[in-house]
């Protein structure tokens, strides 16, 4: 399994099943190596892989991420393995721990410490395999501990939120012929304030939950900086805006930072699936 330059990142709980066949087609005719998509409250991780691979040849299908307690190590294993036996070896099984409201609130499991847990869990996930099998398994890692393991147990990181700093320092942890597919989220839009918007709407889910700030936190930004939906300098570090140009540059720098593919995340208005198809277009070529 060879994962590319660029993927695109999309959160598929706004697509029905032909808008999603749809969102596919676009990203494999534009020359993406993969499409990625997170477990959301409206489909089921594993059946929407199976849907998406359908719709597509050469794509690869990424799930960024599939929560670990929304299925047992054995059942991840299982889906893993079918997946990549019924569609040419196209699946990545990406793997997190989520968050506190997704497990306790929402799933009424409780949340233990993340890192024992995600170890625990790939060790099962990989038990049985042949030995010469290399899983294509990688893990959301955000702290350098998950980053750690994610090099020792997994193909690589899947990190999420994130700035070229943090992208450095990733790539440093995991070392060598590892994967380090990082999101970045982007907006062609010109106009400051209507592009901070877009960014501020679309990181508001984020900015309450602790994973996120306790890594930004770590990343340099205060505060000061996650108040109040975030000032501008926070904005424009997580969501790119400007010319095509002002974008390609802020993606490179991902890349010169250590990354080995980067996954845009296209941010437009609600429903403005033209928005959404133009971005990926003119970012095709970075």
């Amino acid at each position: 399994m060879k994962l590319g330059r660029l993927g695109v990142w999309y959160s598929t709980d706004k697509l029905n099943g032909g808008q999603l066949a749809e969102l596919t087609g676009i990203v494999e005719k534009n020359g993406y190596s993969a499409l990625w998509y997170p477990e959301s409250r409206g489909y089921e991780s594993i059946a929407l892989a199976s849907h998406l691979l359908s719709k597509s040849e050469k794509l690869l299908i990424g799930s960024s991420i599939a929560n670990i307690y929304a299925r047992d190590a054995f059942t991840s294993r299982r889906a893993m393995v079918t997946l990549n036996d019924f569609h040419g070896g196209r699946f990545i099984l990406g793997l997190g721990v989520s968050h506190i409201p997704m497990v306790e609130g929402l799933r009424g499991h409780r949340y233990d410490k993340p890192v024992a847990t995600m170890r625990a869990y790939l060790e099962t996930l990989h038990k049985d395999l042949p030995a010469d099998t290399e899983a294509p398994v990688v893990v959301a890692a955000l702290g350098p501990k998950m980053l750690e393991l994610s090099a020792q147990k997994s193909m690589g990181a899947v990190p999420y939120n994130v700035t070229p700093k943090h992208t450095a320092q990733a790539a440093r942890i995991l070392g060598p012929n590892k994967i380090l597919a990082v999101e970045q989220k982007v907006t062609i839009e010109t106009d400051p304030a209507k592009a901070r918007a877009l960014g501020r709407k679309e990181l508001s889910r984020y900015m309450v939950l602790p994973n996120y700030r306790n890594n930004w936190l770590r990343e340099g930004f205060s505060e000061a900086d996650l108040a109040d939906g975030g000032s501008d300098k926070f904005i424009d570090a997580m969501c790119l805006w400007g010319d095509a140009a002002t974008i390609r540059k802020g993606l490179r720098a991902h890349f010169d930072a250590g990354a080995t593919h980067v996954c845009l995340q296209p941010v437009h208005a609600d429903g403005d699936f033209a928005a959404r198809d133009r971005i990926i277009e003119t970012l095709a070529d970075v």
